[in-house]
């Protein structure tokens, strides 16, 4: 896939954006389910890397408190009520540049618990090495988490404390140990459209395309330098939900960061463009998500239903 193609998708007039996503979508999955996902910050604040959106940069006075990593027990207590209110799959995301072995050690005896309570796994800790990839596929982990933000060159603008072959570095290490990737980007960044359609063509573009697409709306963080970050269009984003469909039809598309904000209108044209996945509970990390409470009146309105999980036997 080129840009020029992928473009000349984007640009298409809305409403057949929209029949061709939500065809494919159909021909893929299930377009009354979604797959429901509940994120933990197991470990938050304090951290080194200076990406311009984050409230746990430590560049930033965010009103962010450093708190160190949870216990397994406490990690479990969160995975079992996220269990009980219907999630499929427990993410753990710590913040930091990279995990400490301490931290790993964790994080890797915790995973298989959550995996007995009938969830899949993800966790989300900042740049791994070949070594941390293959010790969480020997826990167990199903996913790992590495956004890439933005296009490489809009990049730069956003983080100078890592760069992008760091990420895509990442994104290998955990390929090559064999682990599914949950991999997107963040819209309102100040980017551009083309940027953004950069940013999917080079996804749709990997070896193997993610199996889970994250894609944010920028929340406004008071003390980052996004903190009057632009207001994104609605029909931009809904374009990028659908291109992000088409270019990876068997691809998780998850609504992510910034639902909170949507109004249901634009939700459900979101799920019609080939969104299919969300984060459910209060919080993501450190910002506030839809409450579980409205999400169910959503869904039920909607008539969707919760994907449930069921692991392949080997």
């Amino acid at each position: 896939m080129t840009y020029e193609e992928a473009h000349k998708i984007f640009e298409l007039p809305f409403m057949e954006l929209l029949y061709k996503a939500h065809t494919l979508h159909r021909e893929n999955f299930n377009p009354n389910s979604l797959q429901t996902s509940t994120l933990l910050s197991v470990k938050t604040g304090a951290c080194t890397e200076n990406c311009s959106y984050c409230a746990q940069s430590a560049h930033y006075n965010t009103g962010t408190k450093k708190e160190s990593m949870l216990d397994k027990e406490q990690i479990l207590k969160y995975a079992k009520a996220a269990k009980e209110k219907g999630s499929s799959r427990f993410c753990m995301g710590a913040s930091g540049r990279s995990p400490r072995d301490k931290d790993l050690e964790v994080l890797c005896e915790v995973i298989g618990e959550v995996k007995d309570l009938g969830m899949e796994t993800c966790v989300t800790l900042g740049l791994l090495n070949e070594n941390q990839a293959q010790k969480l596929k020997d826990s167990g982990l199903d996913f790992y988490n590495h956004n890439i933000d933005t296009s490489k060159e809009y990049y730069s603008n956003v983080i100078t404390t890592r760069t992008f072959e760091d990420r895509l570095n990442t994104i290998k290490n955990v390929r090559d140990a064999g682990l599914k990737i949950c991999v997107g980007g963040i819209l309102g960044l100040g980017e551009s459209n083309e940027d953004r359609i950069n940013m999917l063509v080079l996804l749709a573009n990997l070896p193997t395309p993610p199996e889970s697409i994250p894609i944010n709306q920028l929340v406004r963080i008071p003390g980052t330098p996004l903190e009057n970050g632009e207001t994104l269009d609605c029909f931009d984003f809904v374009r990028i939900i659908a291109l992000a469909r088409i270019l990876m039809p068997k691809s998780y598309i998850r609504l992510s960061a910034g639902r909170a904000q949507m109004d249901d209108s634009l939700q459900a044209l979101c799920f019609f463009a080939g969104a299919n996945s969300v984060f459910y509970g209060d919080r993501l990390l450190t910002t506030e998500n839809a409450t579980p409470t409205r999400d169910d009146m959503l869904f039920a309105r909607l008539n969707l239903s919760k994907e449930v999980f069921v692991e392949a036997k080997a």
